[in-house]
């Protein structure tokens, strides 16, 4: 037993920074792990001073996926096994029902589900040495849940290419599959998310809320029933003040200033 937290929460200038704390086994995430970054993330989808969250691992890796230690302690019980992946999928979706942006920052490896982490969110950043895989099939166990948020993420041919093949690739095979946004140095990863993150936090919340709640749920319909969805998103964004302080600050060539209504 450790005092040690799971989860470490750093939040500076509307940026909040999740660290998942768990270096000596590569960021698995243990059912401890899964309930405490529920618990943040609740935390933070209420919290007005918060703006954007940074999602990085402590140690050597951003995250190796499930705890295969836990999952052999627990006897592969059906009960633990079902509420195990019954936490990691609240998790996913906790990240894309957020209404702030959620930038991954990757370093390391991110497998399995962590590599499910790394498509759950908005946006990645990844070190020049970071890896990826969704390994499980290696190991027996096909990486059936990870394959839901990489196959939203990348092509059907590059996300059947990491799941049946189980190997690892490398963050430009990564970029060009579209999972990351962009790669950096391992020195410059911290400072290269945090001015994304900045970059973002100058923006309107209530229009970063707007656009990320409209982009996942229009995805998910046909393409007419998404402009019909759209459409209204954008008529009843207009009635908000923040649209009408943007507009008005484009035309007279001035910065706006945001009041999140």
């Amino acid at each position: 037993m450790t005092d040690t937290p799971l989860l470490l929460r750093e939040t500076d200038a509307g940026i909040a920074t999740l660290t998942l704390n768990r270096p000596q086994a590569r960021n698995s995430l243990s059912q401890g792990m899964l309930r405490a970054l529920l618990d943040e993330l609740d935390s933070l989808a209420a919290d007005e001073g918060v703006r954007v969250v940074i999602l990085a691992g402590a140690g050597p890796a951003f995250c190796a996926g499930h705890d295969l230690k836990e999952l052999r302690a627990a006897g592969y019980a059906r009960a633990y096994t079902e509420a195990l992946f019954a936490d990691c999928a609240q998790v996913m979706q906790a990240i894309v029902r957020l209404p702030k942006p959620v930038i991954a920052q990757v370093h390391g490896v991110a497998t399995a589900a962590g590599c499910q982490l790394v498509a759950s969110c908005d946006l990645a950043v990844a070190a020049e040495e970071a890896r990826f895989a969704t390994p499980g099939v290696n190991i027996g166990l096909f990486c059936s849940t990870p394959m839901v948020a990489l196959s939203r993420n990348v092509g059907h041919k590059a996300a059947m290419q990491m799941l049946l093949t189980g190997d690892l690739i490398d963050a430009a095979t990564a970029l060009r599959f579209g999972l990351i946004n962009e790669i950096v140095p391992a020195a410059a990863l911290a400072e290269r998310t945090r001015a994304l993150a900045l970059k973002l936090a100058s923006k309107s919340p209530l229009t970063l809320a707007v656009g990320k709640e409209a982009f996942y749920r229009q995805a998910e319909l046909p393409l007419a029933e998404a402009y019909a969805y759209t459409a209204q998103v954008m008529v009843t964004n207009l009635e908000a003040q923040d649209a009408r302080e943007g507009i008005g600050a484009f035309l007279d060539k001035r910065d706006p200033v945001w009041c999140g209504r």
